[in-house]
């Protein structure tokens, strides 16, 4: 009995989709760009041709030698790596408590933090604002890493228990039988399950804090503490927006993202599928 062959119809239709989607997705990425390397005087008279008549990295070279950007790029960098890894540790450690314990209190904790996330930003910068004023924090990276870690920590912290729900009890009932402390059987068995989550965790985390926008430019106004998104604004003139340095800025910016998302994308796949389901 033979089987026949995949159908061509389907086939193109599955790559015609896909190609749909990847342009559909990309072409932003590819504006941006396209902008960044396009003269200035060039920027309106060929701002609907999907290639400049002429390329530049003068944009480029104004961001990175003549400008704060790469300061703005640093702090940014700073703050977003100390809250991926402070949130994700906390979380880790929540995550697991809420997985595998049982206490007197854990669904009005739960509850609470659940709630948390349902404020919107607008109603809470003003307090905020007021807490890290009386600490003496602003216009610090500080109060962006303590401030981005508390909202969070919410999130990671389910993401990271349904992850540990996913492993069974029985390797760490396992491992202490054999003569490990429970910290022994979390560190030499259940830990390195956990990296996928992990990955997933300190990417979603790093990603969030990397683009913050609202609470950078409420809690920063010093030029020296400043993250990208608010150092993007500095392009921004009363009456004029130099276009090809902000997008080249902008196109700077990504390349921290990807190169984090590449080192961690394996475990970020793991993380998002084995976190889902149960078992």
């Amino acid at each position: 009995m033979t089987h026949a062959g995949p159908n061509p119809a389907l086939v193109v239709g599955k790559y015609a989709a896909l190609l749909a989607y990847l342009t559909f997705a990309l072409f932003p990425l590819y504006w941006l760009v396209k902008i960044a390397l396009t003269p200035d005087r060039l920027i309106f008279t060929e701002g609907t041709q999907l290639w400049p008549s002429r390329v530049t990295l003068e944009n480029f070279s104004t961001v990175i030698f003549q400008t704060d950007f790469m300061a703005f790029f640093g702090n940014s960098l700073f703050v977003s790596l100390g809250t991926a890894a402070i949130t994700t540790v906390i979380a880790a450690g929540a995550g697991y408590a809420f997985s595998r314990f049982v206490f007197a209190g854990k669904r009005i904790i739960i509850a609470i933090m659940l709630i948390t996330q349902m404020f919107p930003l607008l109603m809470i910068i003003a307090p905020i604002y007021k807490i890290v004023a009386s600490l003496g924090l602003l216009n610090s990276l500080t109060s962006l890493i303590v401030v981005y870690t508390a909202f969070n920590i919410a999130f990671a912290t389910f993401l990271m228990q349904s992850f540990f729900d996913g492993i069974p009890k029985d390797l760490e009932e396992a491992a202490m039988m054999d003569g490990c402390s429970r910290f022994q059987a979390l560190r030499k068995v259940i830990f390195p399950l956990t990296l996928p989550g992990l990955g997933a965790t300190l990417g979603f985390v790093f990603t969030a804090a990397w683009s913050e926008l609202l609470f950078a430019l409420m809690l920063i106004s010093d030029n020296d503490s400043m993250t990208f998104p608010v150092g993007l604004l500095t392009f921004v003139s009363r009456f004029s927006v130099d276009w090809g340095q902000m997008m080249a800025a902008g196109s700077l910016a990504l390349i921290p993202s990807c190169l984090f998302f590449i080192f961690i994308q394996r475990y970020l796949v793991q993380g998002l599928t084995s976190g889902a389901v149960k078992g």
